[in-house]
């Protein structure tokens, strides 16, 4: 079942047309959030980059759209697909309604939620290969707009096109100065030693969720120092540990870039972290 502004409606319902603007444009936000036995990780970071999201694309906002509404709606959908005492990835889009061409008709918005089962309680790390590599095509532009999780995701298609073709798990995506931003589908963690980096927002980076989770988490720890600045390519093969984050898979290890192999055990100390951090919300 799929929640379409408050109704649960089928799966292969016909329920958006060719004129919705999600699909013409691009003009939609999503979350994707993880939510384990109706108890939703995160919950209040994500409802405000919502919020704040929708601000800067200048969406109205209604007066409903609380915290708690969208929470009621989450667990109904979740109760309607028999999720409520599972774990599940929920995604929530918010997009303009239709009319309009590039200038829109008016700045209402309606949404939807979806759910889908996942087949692990907690964060973990598994000991895997992850390969990555550079996706060189095409480069992330530094603003603002980058760092918002808009349905403006064609790169993240190409690039995960490239990864599959190439018999890569994954891509790391530049920006027009040639800094290394983010993974295909989260933020990037560098380790050498006792200093982990992130990329900075100012690179184009994705507001994660994770990604500001993280932040705190390293920063109360006495035995690392935590640096948000640009890496660059030759800075990836002098690291000891290279690790992704998003909401859904938590901490991804990369264990090999080109003809670097690398450590987990800085990702694996942070795992158990991570999930205290996510049951106390």
């Amino acid at each position: 079942m799929i929640n379409f502004n408050g109704e649960l409606l089928q799966e292969n319902s016909n329920f958006l047309n060719h004129e919705n603007r999600g699909l013409r444009y691009g003009d939609a936000l999503f979350e994707t959030i993880r939510v384990v036995n109706s108890k939703i990780y995160f919950w209040e970071p994500h409802y405000l980059r919502l919020m704040s999201s929708m601000r800067i694309l200048r969406m109205e906002i209604p007066m409903d759209f609380t915290m708690e509404f969208f929470e009621e709606q989450i667990l109904k959908t979740l109760q309607s697909n028999e999720l409520n005492q599972k774990s599940a990835r929920v995604r929530l889009t918010v997009f303009r309604n239709n009319g309009g061409f590039y200038t829109p008709t008016n700045n209402d918005v309606s949404y939807i939620i979806e759910a889908n089962e996942l087949h692990s309680t907690f964060y973990s790390i598994e000991d895997k290969a992850y390969e990555v590599d550079l996706f060189k095509d095409f480069y992330l532009n530094p603003d603002m707009l980058s760092t918002l999780k808009t349905n403006n995701k064609i790169l993240n298609v190409v690039g995960s096109v490239f990864a599959e073709e190439n018999g890569l798990d994954n891509c790391l995506l530049l920006n027009a100065q040639k800094s290394v931003v983010e993974a295909l589908n989260g933020n990037l963690f560098w380790v050498q030693g006792n200093v982990i980096k992130t990329p900075p927002l100012s690179d184009g980076c994705l507001k994660g969720i994770l990604r500001n989770k993280l932040i705190e988490i390293i920063k109360n720890l006495e035995d690392y120092t935590l640096l948000e600045t640009s890496i660059s390519p030759f800075e990836l093969q002098k690291a000891d540990e290279l690790f992704i984050t998003n909401a859904i898979v938590g901490i991804q290890p990369i264990t090999k870039y080109r003809k670097k192999e690398y450590s987990n055990e800085v990702a694996k100390s942070l795992i158990g972290k991570l999930n205290a951090s996510a049951r106390l919300g």
